[in-house]
C-alpha cells in the first residue's frame, strides 16, 4: 500500500522503501556538475574556446546532463560544439566551485583529452550559437584570457603527479597544524611544454 500524501512510507516493505527513496531523491539538494577537458596541439598549447555568451574564454566542455557521466559529457560537448571526436583520458582534477556571479556552487571534472593537430579544427563545423572562435595558448599565458578560477585550476593541475581534489581551484587546506599539498612534478597531460606564443 502506497503512503498517503504527507505520510512516511512503510519502509518495512519493498514498495515502501522505493517510495521513501523517491521522496528523498526529489527533496535532497542537487549540485550542478561540469565537465571540461585539456586538449593540446602539436606545440603543447591548450585549446581555449571563445564563447558567444560570456567575456572570458574557457576550456572545452560544459554542464553534465541528467543521467550522463562527466566523461561522456565532455566528449559530447566537444563533438557538438567543435565538430571533432576526442578520447577522454585521465581525470586531472575534481574541483568544487563556490557560488560565483549568480551561479550556485558546482563540481567540475577536468579531463585529459590528449592532443590533435591545430589544423584538425574546422570553424565551419563549430556550433556558432555558442562558439565564436578558438585559440591555442600556453599554460603560462591562459590567465590573461580565462576566468581566474579556470587559470588557477589549470596551473595547479599542471604541477600534479596524480588526480587532484581542489576547492575553488586550490588544493584543500589541511586541518590546523597541517600544510597544503604541493605536488612534486607536472602532470603528464600538461607537461608537454609551454612554447613561445605563435603570432
Amino acid at each position: 500500500m502506497r503512503a498517503e500524501r504527507g505520510q512516511r512510507p512503510d519502509v518495512s516493505t519493498d514498495q515502501g522503501r522505493l517510495d521513501f527513496i523517491k521522496i528523498l531523491n526529489t527533496s535532497l539538494p542537487k549540485k550542478r556538475t561540469i565537465a571540461q577537458g585539456v586538449l593540446r596541439n602539436e606545440h603543447g598549447e591548450l585549446l581555449l574556446c571563445q564563447l558567444t555568451y560570456k567575456r572570458e574564454w574557457d576550456l572545452p566542455g560544459g554542464v553534465v546532463d541528467p543521467d550522463e557521466s562527466p566523461a561522456t559529457c565532455v566528449q559530447r560537448e566537444v563533438r557538438e560544439e567543435l565538430g571533432i571526436e576526442v578520447s577522454v583520458g585521465a581525470l586531472l582534477a575534481v574541483n568544487w566551485l563556490p557560488p560565483w556571479r549568480g551561479w550556485d556552487d558546482a563540481v567540475l571534472f577536468l579531463y585529459d583529452l590528449g592532443s590533435i593537430r591545430a589544423d584538425e579544427l574546422n570553424p565551419e563545423r563549430f556550433l556558432r550559437r555558442e562558439i565564436a572562435g578558438v585559440h591555442w595558448r600556453s599554460v603560462a599565458d591562459i590567465a590573461a584570457h580565462v576566468a581566474p578560477y579556470a587559470a588557477r585550476m589549470v596551473q595547479v593541475a599542471a604541477g600534479a603527479r596524480q588526480t587532484l581534489y581542489l576547492e575553488n581551484s586550490e588544493p584543500r587546506r589541511q586541518r590546523p597544524g597541517g600544510g597544503v599539498h604541493q605536488p612534486a612534478d607536472r602532470h603528464p597531460a600538461l607537461s608537454a611544454g609551454s612554447p613561445p606564443e605563435r603570432g
